[in-house]
């Protein structure tokens, strides 16, 4: 565990007085926020012209809508894709579009992308122009097999670009190699709100809105772009702070779509929707149908205007997530068999593989092996054509695209295809009998990155809290002020305490109650941490949040535990 170091005394004294609370000014000092930042009023999002292509792609897709065109939206099988498919169909047929309609690939036949096979499957639909949304930068045969048809696409992506570049009638990525926009971490739904924003603009100038048609408020439609930005894990920089700041408003407002509150579980009124539960309830509810089944069943979720409807849709998308908490539970059994086999001290990235894991669960095995081992995880599984393909989660300070990358020129024969970005990746590996070799490429790319020394991922901490500032007050503050997430991380704090009590509740949690010397025993909950009882001593070092727990009308003060060492 690792202590944050203390702010520098202008940066803590310029927030202290806008933000009326010490340890919150600490936490923003210590993070790099200027008391500018803390505004999330929308007129401060960044406009899109600084974006690369924005204005080619706003006049092709403008062209088409005025014309009565056929829009297809071709989406990724993960949540940020499907909140920027629904964000596309919901926007472009409020702009006036007459004909919009959207594909999504299938995980486990045509795979990630624009393919040649999603292309031809496009081609049925007639359609006079296709958009893609979180994918596309990588699709060169697909968008070609589409152009050599006489089909233009635009592409709207947040991933790395490769070597070469698709032939599309107009790309729109911040990443794009000179891209002028500020803000590089958009995610593919964020990318997509900013070709709206644009095309609106643009259909503005042409006197297109008026005279029975009225010009839409796309900020209605932030809490899909906040659900996507969040669930895709993306740094939360100040812009995408934005962003989410203002979906949570509309959805603390009670509005939103219904397929998003039906997701959240959210009756009327019901207020204080966290970046939080967006991450941990809806986004694997939403997921669930790209990793268990197909997506089209979460999209039409958040296309759904009835509520009544799109509550039977969350409940279906529950019990596929249902369904993949327990396919997830046994391959982590078998992650963990196979971890006791590797040598100590561990390699610098793991490469993990069955013949009978879920396609649909890699991602999350990887996170869950990463989040114990600290060390980036690969995991694989069968293609079902004699290749594998796997899925990679990454830790602070190595760049797991970049890394693949190097694996790809070190050995050009391991990897048919991949990409990502820094945090997360996808690959396909050529057949089974690369396994090892790509294992040890893969170490080796690692450390490379990290001048030989293996990643270390410890907790960062905040540091201690007093027994007088460990308050319910201080909680609901901390809840308040995020958006909190990637690269703006929640607040976490240390310290020691006394364990007065431990017990085993649901399949592997860990309820205490804890103390700091001279203070009262308070509630903590430790996910996943059962195994851990039978070590604890009487004295420990616990890294916690400070959390409000909410039970049966009652509100208390509980401690979420990330970390648990001896005293």
């Amino acid at each position: 565990m690792r202590r944050r170091p203390a702010p520098a005394a202008h940066a803590l004294a310029a927030l202290a007085g806008q933000v009326g609370c010490p340890v919150l000014a600490r936490l923003y000092a210590t993070r790099g926020v200027s008391p500018a930042q803390l505004d999330y009023r929308p007129q401060h999002l960044l406009t899109p012209d600084g974006l690369h292509g924005i204005d080619t792609a706003v006049h092709t897709v403008s062209e088409v809508l005025r014309d009565a065109g056929r829009l297809l939206v071709v989406a990724d099988y993960d949540a940020d894709g499907a909140t920027g498919c629904a964000l596309a169909v919901r926007g472009l047929r409020a702009l006036g579009a007459s004909h919009v309609d959207y594909l999504v690939p299938s995980r486990f036949s045509t795979g990630y992308g624009l393919s040649v096979a999603v292309a031809e499957a496009a081609l049925e639909r007639r359609p006079d122009l296709v958009l893609t949304v979180d994918n596309g930068i990588t699709s060169l045969d697909g968008i070609a097999c589409l152009r050599t048809a006489g089909v233009p696409v635009v592409v709207t992506d947040h991933h790395l670009p490769g070597d070469r570049l698709p032939p599309a009638t107009a790309i729109i990525n911040p990443r794009l190699p000179g891209d002028g926009f500020a803000s590089k971490h958009l995610a593919g739904v964020g990318v997509m709100f900013y070709l709206l924003l644009a095309l609106r603009r643009r259909l503005r100038e042409h006197g297109w809105f008026g005279a029975g048609r009225a010009e839409p408020n796309l900020g209605q439609l932030l809490d899909l772009v906040a659900l996507g930005t969040v669930a895709d894990v993306v740094p939360l920089d100040y812009n995408n702070r934005l962003l989410v700041a203002q979906g949570l408003a509309r959805l603390n407002a009670g509005g939103g779509q219904p397929g998003l509150r039906a997701l959240l579980d959210l009756p009327p009124g019901r207020a204080a929707v966290t970046a939080t539960e967006l991450g941990f309830r809806a986004g694997p509810r939403l997921n669930a149908a790209g990793r268990m089944d197909d997506m089209s069943l979460g999209i039409e979720c958040l296309l759904c205007d009835d509520p009544a409807t799109a509550a039977d849709m969350a409940a279906a998308l529950d019990a596929l997530n249902r369904e993949r908490r327990a396919v997830q539970a046994q391959m982590q059994e078998q992650a963990e068999a196979d971890l006791a086999d590797l040598p100590q001290p561990l390699p610098a990235a793991l490469s993990l593989h069955a013949a009978d894991w879920h396609p649909g669960v890699l991602g999350i095995v990887a996170a869950r092996v990463r989040e114990r081992c600290g060390r980036p995880v690969v995991a694989l599984a069968p293609a079902g054509d004699g290749r594998w393909r796997g899925s990679a989660r990454s830790v602070s300070g190595v760049h797991i695209r970049d890394a693949l990358a190097q694996v790809a020129a070190w050995q050009p024969q391991l990897l048919d295809a991949f990409g990502g970005h820094a945090m997360a990746a996808g690959l396909t590996l050529a057949g089974e009998q690369h396994l090892p070799a790509f294992a040890a490429a893969l170490a080796d790319a690692v450390l490379a990155q990290t001048g030989g020394v293996a990643p270390d991922d410890a907790l960062d901490s905040d540091g201690p809290l007093g027994i007088a500032e460990l308050t319910l007050e201080l909680a609901q503050r901390l809840q308040q002020a995020g958006p909190w997430g990637q690269g703006f991380p929640a607040p976490l704090f240390d310290d020691v305490f006394t364990v007065h009590e431990t017990r085993v509740v649901g399949a592997d949690h860990l309820r205490l109650r804890l103390s700091l010397p001279g203070g009262t025993p308070l509630n903590a909950i430790a996910w996943g941490a059962a195994p851990l009882r039978g070590q604890l001593a009487t004295s420990v070092r616990v890294a916690y949040e400070p959390q409000v727990n909410s039970w049966r009308g009652m509100r208390e003060l509980q401690l979420l535990v990330r970390g648990l060492s001896p005293a």
